[in-house]
């Protein structure tokens, strides 16, 4: 078997989850491979409804082994409360790794993280406040803390001391916020070192053997591709790389093992946070399309925000299966979009006068309008249907134009929140 690497062609908030709850029933692993509890997946089973940030969306499976790469960054406090959260409510005690490569979003972070976006005003990100900026800051400054730092205090005293060197001088000198203290930091984590002792491993050997096993492995990513420092739309967007490219190396698998990228979209388009947004809609019509949205409407699952609501943006989409290399692609929602007589189809952008399929630079996105083409709706409930031939006219020539539109195979539609409402192509 091969490796399936599930993604983000948008903003995020795709329903990545979703596909990944359904296709960890034939897996043996899931792995995340990067960010951390700035952004969450919505999942609806059995159990009930939860909202998963750091957990990998394998959990609900007792013979899956869901593993926190070292591509990630580790909240412990967010880990051990997730994970409480699902046995509290009857979840067998998932099999759980960690990566002893993983690096720790330390309380600092998210101070950090909280006072530059109240300096910034008017002028801030969007932030989820989760500490994701800072964390990652201190990972290419070499100033970050592993898993397995905690497990020496000499040592995880040093990494603190020379972490909080310049922060302090920040705190004193930019924040007007009292000093951190390395004695105080250090006796913080402890505790917690010992409460995910059981879980942490060398994930990049476990994996390097199932690889060569042939057993079946998913990678979730996290957010967008939209949402990529690199490819996305800077600096609107996260602190690590969104990609299936990343997906390797922050799992800690060989690269040609992954044969499969699958790149989640929605029928119409949602963001949270701030930055350019072409297909944005706004009154009524966003309010109403939000409402319907999803199993509890387009709330933020970390920060309850409101999603920013558009129409289908084809030529963001496109883009976004483009640089995620997708191999084929999941339509999620068609179902929210029942309550339409038309549909509007943002097909391409008008940019200085002319209309364009490609996706612009960020510096010139603010400047793109989107030039929509109106579809026929099948106003009708879908939620039901489980096969492509059953849905209304309407509705397959909608799924058959997104597929045009994006060039990338549509293989799999969802027409609910619910595992079972999946449609195969």
């Amino acid at each position: 078997m091969t490796v399936t690497a599930i993604v983000g062609a948008n903003w995020g908030d795709e329903g990545k989850g979703k596909v990944t709850d359904v296709l960890a029933a034939q897996s043996k692993y899931v792995v995340r491979y990067q960010g951390g509890s700035n952004a969450g997946h919505t999942i609806l089973n059995p159990y009930g409804k939860f909202a998963l940030h750091i957990l990998p969306s394998g959990v609900f499976y007792p013979g899956v082994c869901n593993i926190i790469g070292p591509g990630t960054a580790l909240n412990i406090d967010d880990f051990l409360h997730e994970l409480k959260g699902l046995t509290d409510r009857g979840v067998p005690e998932p099999i759980l790794r960690i990566s002893d490569r993983a690096q720790i979003v330390m309380p600092y972070h998210k101070l950090l993280d909280q006072l530059e976006e109240e300096r910034l005003g008017d002028l801030k990100f969007g932030s989820t406040k989760s500490g994701i900026a800072p964390f990652y800051s201190d990972k290419v400054s070499k100033l970050g803390i592993q898993v397995s730092d905690l497990f020496d205090e000499d040592r995880l005293r040093l990494r603190v001391e020379a972490s909080l060197a310049a922060k302090n001088t920040l705190m004193k000198h930019l924040y007007s916020h009292p000093l951190l203290q390395t004695d105080e930091i250090v006796q913080q984590f402890a505790d917690k070192a010992e409460q995910i002792r059981p879980y942490v491993v060398d994930s990049s050997v476990l994996l390097q053997e199932v690889v060569k096993r042939g057993e079946r492995i998913l990678v979730e990513g996290q957010l967008g591709a939209l949402r990529d420092p690199d490819h996305g739309i800077y600096p609107y967007s996260t602190s690590s790389s969104t990609l299936a490219g990343f997906a390797a190396v922050g799992a800690g698998i060989p690269p040609y093992a992954i044969k499969q990228i699958i790149a989640v979209t929605k029928a119409y388009s949602s963001c949270v946070g701030a930055g350019p947004f072409v297909s944005e809609i706004k009154g009524e019509s966003a309010a109403e399309l939000r409402q319907r949205g999803g199993d509890a409407g387009e709330f933020g699952v970390t920060t309850g925000r409101p999603r920013r609501m558009g129409w289908f943006d084809a030529v963001a989409t496109r883009y976004g299966c483009q640089i995620q290399g997708a191999t084929e692609a999941v339509l999620t929602n068609l179902d929210v979009l029942g309550y339409l007589e038309e549909i509007p189809v943002c097909t391409a952008y008008e940019l200085d006068g002319s209309r364009t399929l490609e996706f612009p630079v960020s510096a010139r996105l603010d400047q793109a309008k989107p030039v929509y083409e109106n579809v026929k709706g099948w106003n009708c409930d879908i939620s039901s249907i489980r096969q492509f031939g059953d849905l209304p006219d309407a509705a397959q020539e909608y799924v058959l134009l997104v597929e045009k539109l994006i060039g990338v195979p549509i293989r799999t539609i969802s027409v609910g929140p619910r595992r079972e409402q999946i449609i195969e192509r």
